[in-house]
């Protein structure tokens, strides 16, 4: 379901010299397949990755990349170009590029471009995670965030160089939501709020030792980005991950199921709930001060209580209960007939069931295959979704929601 929030927004995108850019021409289309009209600045180091040719013809207008023009700077060029502007969107943005951002620097008409504007500035960064880590490039950021400018990204991943951590460019369909949730008037959620958890959640036996599970929290960091992207007021409760924030979103970091579920009250009312987070259904029923020391006798016997239903009790009829709530069903084994019995027990408007057994690489990894389960044609009503990326099944989901929330539930 495609939804024209980007439609006759000017962006500028800003091409700096990394590998990601060869992403940018797939990120040119998508933005104009949304409406949007996309001119492009290029670094000289960019043009060693794509070619101007290239984008200037996926974007139907000419690529910019010299400082002084005889064609263009009779009208200033680049002080036009950084008026005309709704965003501007720098992808890949470079250690280099964001040190001159943050520096005042402007040697090329990229960075003097960024410095006259005085529109909005996303950057998506791109580059090694020994740099991202890097001091001066943190300090960096602080700078560009204290001055407005929105971060997407990085992700995780391996990387060209061979390494692997954070400093991978966020993928194109990210940026794309980003964008989406910067026009988010108009957008089909827009006015809506929305509460999505996500993760784990960790509950203390001792000072060191806790009882977790293995959700990365993928899918739920990407469900919250693409409400988001489709203009939803979005608070994401998520349980310890790697994951970084996703943008436009408000983060609320707990660790515990209790601390979750008092997080989930405190940002009701809302139209939407999302439970994508795997919340143990067990907790120490008391934790100890002090770690608990190991002893040749028997293992030390520890009383379990049972952990809040986050899910039910957000399902629970009442004058905050969301118009629609969606839970989740992980499962190994009777993948729909569980799901089923668990959207009838919990009271929920939809269950997203999907098969976590190991062979699936489900957990941890960025792929799933899910069945919506929404009962609107009995409790048997079963949309068998084909295996795809974590991001797709989020955007999927946030348009059936989308959909759901513009008729009668």
């Amino acid at each position: 379901m495609e939804f024209a929030v980007l439609t006759g927004k000017r962006i500028l995108l800003v091409l700096s010299g990394g590998i990601a850019a060869y992403k940018c021409p797939d990120l040119v289309r998508r933005l104009r397949e949304r409406g949007a009209a996309v001119r492009c600045v290029m670094t000289r180091a960019a043009e060693e990755f794509v070619t101007p040719l290239t984008l200037g013809a996926v974007s139907g207008n000419p690529v910019h990349r010299d400082m002084f023009s005889l064609t263009e700077e009779n009208g200033i060029g680049h002080i036009q170009l950084s008026r005309e502007a709704d965003v501007l969107v720098v992808a890949p943005a470079t250690a280099n590029t964001l040190a001159k951002m943050a520096n005042g620097l402007a040697d090329d008409l990229a960075s003097t471009i960024l410095l006259a504007t005085s529109a909005p500035i996303m950057v998506a960064p791109a580059m090694n995670v020994r740099m991202w880590n890097h001091e001066a490039t943190q300090n960096n950021l602080k700078v560009l965030k204290s001055r407005g400018v929105t971060l997407i990204g990085p992700n995780e991943g391996d990387m060209a160089c061979g390494e692997y951590g954070f400093g991978r460019m966020a993928e194109v369909d990210e940026i794309v939501t980003a964008l989406a949730a910067f026009f988010e008037d108009g957008a089909p959620l827009s006015g809506q709020r929305a509460l999505v958890t996500s993760g784990p959640t960790v509950e203390a036996i001792d000072p060191v030792r806790y009882i977790a599970n293995r959700s990365s929290g993928k899918q739920g960091h990407a469900i919250a980005a693409a409400l988001a992207g489709l203009g939803a007021q979005t608070t994401l409760v998520t349980g310890p991950t790697d994951q970084p924030d996703p943008p436009g979103v408000t983060v609320v970091h707990i660790e515990s199921a209790v601390q979750m579920l008092t997080a989930c009250k405190a940002a009701l009312p809302a139209d939407i709930a999302v439970c994508a987070a795997a919340v143990a259904d067990w907790r120490a029923a008391e934790t100890a001060a002090n770690k608990i020391k190991k002893s040749n006798d028997d293992p030390p016997a520890i009383e379990l209580a049972r952990n809040p239903d986050i899910l039910a009790t957000l399902a629970t009829d009442g004058p905050d209960r969301p118009r629609l709530v969606v839970g989740f069903a992980a499962e190994t084994e009777n993948v729909i007939e569980n799901a089923v019995a668990k959207r009838a027990a919990k009271g929920c408007n939809w269950i997203v069931a999907n098969d976590v057994s190991s062979d699936t690489g489900t957990f941890g990894g960025d792929d799933n295959s899910v069945h919506l389960v929404t009962g609107e044609g009995g409790n048997k009503d079963v949309e068998d979704w084909p295996r795809m990326s974590k991001r797709d099944v989020a955007a999927r989901l946030a348009a059936r929601i989308a959909e759901k929330l513009g008729g009668e539930l």
